[in-house]
């Protein structure tokens, strides 16, 4: 199981471990060019954005905390920080974690039938 989600989270499928998991930013490819996993039938749906907020929020919110109490700098300078930390922090682990919950419900075997099928 670790194995299959470390693969994910680096973005290569998760039952081989050599081909790419993503056809985008996002987007899951149908099945893996090497070992026909049927990678587009685990439909991750919220679990990867509800993981990236909670893992965002607890970055940010304790440094946010932190700095604060240390000097009480101004508004404009937390915003300053703060605010595209927190947007980079999202969008650089959205795609790892979708992969990582791609590789878990892959090795549970969590997959939706093929809607055109």
């Amino acid at each position: 199981m670790l194995t299959a989600i470390g693969r994910g989270l680096m973005g290569r499928c998760p039952a081989c471990g050599a081909a790419r998991l993503f056809n985008g930013f996002l987007r899951v490819t149908k099945a893996c060019a090497r070992c026909e996993a049927p990678l587009g039938l685990a439909r991750a749906d919220d679990a990867p954005p509800y993981f990236t907020i909670l893992i965002t929020g607890h970055i940010v919110v304790p440094l946010l905390y932190t700095v604060d109490r240390m000097g009480e700098p101004p508004l404009w300078l937390m915003s300053a920080i703060f605010i595209p930390l927190t947007l980079f922090l999202a969008l650089g682990l959205l795609r790892p974690v979708k992969g990582g919950t791609v590789g878990l419900m892959l090795t549970l075997n969590m997959l939706k039938s093929d809607p055109t099928a």
